[in-house]
């Protein structure tokens, strides 16, 4: 039976950064499973990734975004800078109302931003070659290293314990065990760790207009890329649906993509080349989940009292041993996964503190006064 010292089970960009992460620290023996057949087939692949500011009033989700942008730009730049284009954004209001709003933002704007012809240009903004990317995180270790090594078109089915080994299927073991399945959650029945899927499409489009820069309003397009004398590619991303029959009709998501485009900037000599789907990862309040997962029926045994919302520190709850989970990161993916894969490694290598916002406590916690 094939022995490792880490499994992570997912190859989107969030089980890519933590494969990466942990081979730049020196770890080795790590194996990156999918049930596609290569990184990024599902959600990151068809992700847009692109990198702006999330603008609003300060809350938690809004500082994890900043503090995760100027992470993850500086990494992408610094690691992989022929993958990233760091051109700007312009954010534009979608009516009057929401032009206001974007003036009550300025005191609150984390980023530098200048104003012009369609709304807030930020330079920060940036796009990301994402399938490129996932597949340069989870390489640039494996062919001289061996550090990384990977499976492809091999789904778990089934997870165990032994109080040394995490088992998958029976057939392959390890010491550490990382899921980052995205929208597929389901290997271990935990109430409180919901995932809710948004499905999207983006379309890929080779179009006579050149554009220099990012634009986002209710889609978002990326600057134009060479192809020829006479055309650019540009990507178009993406729709946001809670139910997966709302993405089947193929024609419609174009259209609308299409049409959402041209109300930013007017495309000419359109033709779609290339499509991609997927779905999301979302938890339930929108902010990601990191870090060691709580056994709930034992802590709930312990602490029964939780249920009628006594207070219980959470460093007194029941934890699986040497497993830990990344997921939840939505439709920031490319911005959030390299600062939070950070913080997963540190705290396992060097026990660092993840921070309280998006660990599982506080899932776990709502979640089970909900239980009475």
């Amino acid at each position: 039976m094939d022995s490792y010292n880490y499994i992570i089970i997912g190859a989107g960009i969030a089980g890519c950064s933590v494969s990466y992460e942990l081979a730049s620290r020196g770890e080795k023996n790590i194996l990156l499973i999918d049930k596609n057949s290569s990184v990024s087939g599902g959600a990151s692949g068809a992700a847009g990734a692109f990198l702006s500011p999330l603008l609003g009033k300060p809350n938690r989700l809004k500082d994890l975004v900043t503090k995760s942008l100027r992470y993850s730009t500086n990494f992408y730049l610094t690691k992989f800078n022929f993958l990233i284009s760091n051109c700007g954004t312009t954010r534009i209001p979608k009516n009057e109302e929401d032009e206001k709003k974007f003036e009550q933002y300025i005191p609150y704007m984390d980023f530098r931003y200048t104003k012009d012809e369609k709304g807030y240009f930020f330079s920060i903004g940036s796009v990301v070659s994402s399938i490129g990317m996932c597949k340069a995180m989870s390489t640039c270790f494996s062919s001289t290293t061996k550090k990384i090594k990977t499976k492809f078109d091999y789904e778990v089915k089934s997870i165990k314990y032994d109080g040394e080994y995490w088992y998958l299927d029976d057939q392959i073991k390890t010491k550490k065990l990382i899921l980052t399945t995205g929208a597929t959650n389901d290997l271990l029945d935990q109430f409180y760790l919901n995932i809710r899927a948004v499905w999207g499409r983006r379309i890929d489009i080779t179009t006579s207009t050149n554009l220099d820069h990012n634009y986002h309003k209710s889609c978002s397009i990326s600057k134009s890329f060479k192809v020829d004398d006479n055309s650019y590619r540009v990507s178009i991303g993406a729709t946001h649906h809670r139910r997966y029959e709302e993405i089947l009709d193929k024609t419609k998501e174009h259209e609308l993509l299409l049409q959402r485009a041209n109300d930013i900037v007017k495309l000419e000599d359109i033709n779609i080349i290339k499509e991609y789907m997927g779905a999301r990862a979302c938890s339930n309040d929108y902010l990601p989940i990191v870090g060691e997962i709580i056994d709930s029926k034992k802590t709930i045994d312990e602490f029964p009292h939780l249920k009628n919302g006594t207070y219980v520190n959470s460093s007194r709850f029941t934890r699986f041993e040497n497993l830990y989970i990344l997921n939840g990161v939505g439709g920031r993916g490319f911005v959030l996964s390299p600062y939070l894969a950070k913080q997963l490694v540190d705290n396992i290598l060097d026990g660092v503190p993840i921070d309280e916002d998006i660990t599982t406590d506080r899932l776990f916690i709502r979640e089970v006064k909900r239980m009475k």
